[in-house]
Order: structure tokens, then C-alpha cells, then sequence
């Protein structure tokens, strides 16, 4: 089995800006990713607030999609509080949400920088609060995948 694949950098997005993504790519189960995910979140002091089988809500609708594609909402609960107490409005990023969908025969996970999300809030005394929030969820889709 080969090793997953990471991949940190700029995706371009619509109207030729660019978008920052952290994505992991892995020939493991999507049930394992997803198991193993949920494990690293919590040892990395994290709560999963929520869960989105969004192509069963899709489909539900009667809408076609063939792939498996959850979003997970995770929150460090320390960092989440640092970050509304310098900036209420911060709070429309929050939480954190990973993508984990499956791609071919691969299962992808992917997640907005979250330094890109807070760099548009202008709050410089956060960037470190932020590179370490990224970190963690790197971590946490680096072993996911492993």
C-alpha cells in the first residue's frame, strides 16, 4: 500500500483568485479514514461537533451523486474562545470543517488553511493561534490517513 499523499498549497478558485487547502490522499477505507480521523481529533484536543453525510442528504433530495462525502466540524474549545474574544465576528468561520470524500479509488481529506480563513479578519495577535490550529488538523488528517 502506498503511503498517503499531502498535498499543501494553492488550489485556484473562481474569478482567478486563490484558495489555500490542506489535502491528504489515501488508499485507506473510507471507513477507517473517517474512524481514525474522529481518534486524532480527540487526541489532538479536539471536540467533532458535528458530521454531514452530505451526498445522503443529496441524494434524499433526489438529486444524483455517486460519491461518499462527509463534512466534520471540529473546534478546539481553547482557541475557539481566544479567537471570539478578540473578534465576535470570527465566529462566522468557526468551526473548522475537514472534507472527507472519496475520489477514484482514493479517499481525500481536505480543509481550508486555517490561516487563510483568519487572514481575512485582519487580527495579526491571532496568527499564531491560527498556524497552531493548523498544525493540529494537518496532524489530525496525516494520521487519519496513515
Amino acid at each position: 500500500m502506498r503511503p498517503p499523499v499531502l498535498i499543501a498549497g494553492r488550489a485556484p478558485a473562481t474569478g482567478g483568485e486563490e484558495t489555500m487547502f490542506i489535502t491528504v490522499r489515501t488508499r485507506k477505507s473510507l471507513g477507517e479514514v473517517r474512524q481514525r480521523f474522529e481518534e486524532a481529533a480527540t487526541e489532538n484536543r479536539f471536540s467533532v461537533l458535528g458530521i454531514h453525510d452530505v451526498g445522503e442528504r443529496l441524494r434524499a433530495k433526489g438529486l444524483q451523486f455517486d460519491r461518499k462525502f462527509y463534512v466534520y466540524e471540529v473546534c478546539n474549545p481553547v482557541a475557539a474562545k481566544k479567537v471570539l474574544d478578540t473578534n465576535i465576528r470570527i465566529g462566522t468561520a468557526l468551526p473548522c470543517r475537514v472534507s472527507i470524500y472519496t475520489d477514484g479509488g482514493d479517499v481525500v481529506l481536505e480543509t481550508l488553511k486555517p490561516t487563510a480563513m483568519l487572514a481575512m479578519f485582519d487580527e495579526p495577535t491571532l496568527d499564531g493561534t491560527a498556524r497552531d490550529i493548523e498544525a493540529a488538523i494537518e496532524a489530525m488528517m496525516g494520521a487519519a490517513a496513515r
